[in-house]
């Protein structure tokens, strides 16, 4: 059984107003009236909660750094998982507890951890549930919750964003994107090195998960662990233009379990290359990184507000 640390509400909120960050990068009426349910959960509990919208997720970061400077014992984020990607790099190896309110389109790592979807109950939740210390892991000294990856995927996520600021939806560009760049895409020379071993392969996708991703139903996608203090590496070596996507599919739909060295875990590792940077990407969004890229895990470094009983 995992061990956690429970703590009332009267003690993650006994230093002043509870900080909750909403990501109002969008600036829209849709931001505005997800403020307002916000509010009016948060007006269903005894607790002094200021809410905020920085503008953009590296504001969301800086808020939240601030935070932790001033002693807050709880900052409760709003967003994606790109909004607590931000969050938890200012949080990760703090006091500073995550209150999560899934309000993004897939939510990875709520549904990870079993929060709940519904804004009123993951209100509740983030105010009366319990702690829990969890992995992160990090690239380069970047935190990132659920994964990170190179090649084809950064691509997608570039094209995709260029095609959404030509007016185009999120999912059709995506589906364009990536027609567009596998179409032109092409193979990168690195070397995997762990303690362990170390690889050298040509690869179209390399993908880095914090702790162990299931491969088959009914949690595709999805970890049962968080705290395994592993990176779950999935190598995708050239072998055609679509034959990674079809590695891929095959993996998602149980027809084929990829094996050793496909997939292996690791504390730590480093990928090399000749090129000086890389696009990676991490909870969704894209850095340019410079090489060589050092990952490892952080063991329970980061602290989060959790169901007081897991869900089923």
């Amino acid at each position: 059984m995992t061990p956690v640390t429970t703590a009332r509400p009267e003690a993650v909120s006994s230093q002043g107003a509870i900080l909750c960050l909403l990501n109002g990068a969008a600036h829209s009426d849709g931001a505005e009236k997800q403020r307002g349910s916000v509010a009016e959960a948060f007006a269903k509990h005894a607790h002094n909660v200021r809410i905020e919208m920085p503008p953009s997720c590296d504001a969301i970061e800086d808020c939240a750094r601030q935070a932790v400077r001033d002693g807050a014992k709880l900052v409760i984020a709003g967003g994606g998982d790109g909004t607590m990607n931000a969050v938890a790099n200012a949080l990760a190896g703090s006091d500073t507890t995550l209150g999560v309110l899934p309000m993004g389109t897939l939510n990875h790592f709520a549904k990870d951890l079993g929060i709940p979807l519904d804004i009123e109950d993951a209100v509740a939740n983030a105010l009366d549930g319990r702690v829990r210390a969890v992995d992160v892991a990090e690239v380069n000294g970047r935190v990132f919750i659920n994964n990170s990856s190179i090649g084809l995927y950064p691509q997608i996520v570039r094209e995709r964003e260029a095609l959404q600021k030509r007016g185009h939806s999120k999912w059709m560009a995506f589906a364009e994107a990536m027609v567009e760049v596998v179409h032109r895409s092409s193979a990168i020379h690195v070397r995997i090195k762990t303690p362990a071993r170390s690889t050298k392969t040509r690869t179209d996708f390399v993908f880095m998960g914090n702790n162990e991703y299931e491969l088959a139903a009914p949690r595709i996608g999805g970890r049962v662990r968080m705290d395994g203090g592993q990176l779950w590496v999935c190598n995708v070596p050239h072998t055609g233009r679509f034959r990674a996507i079809g590695v891929a599919l095959r993996a998602l739909l149980a027809v084929e379990k990829p094996k050793a060295p496909l997939v292996f875990s690791a504390r730590e590792l480093s990928i090399e290359t000749k090129r000086s940077f890389l696009d990676v990407a991490a909870d969704g969004e894209v850095f340019r990184l410079q090489t060589p890229l050092l990952y490892r895990s952080r063991p329970r470094a980061l602290r989060v507000m959790v169901p007081v009983a897991p869900a089923d």
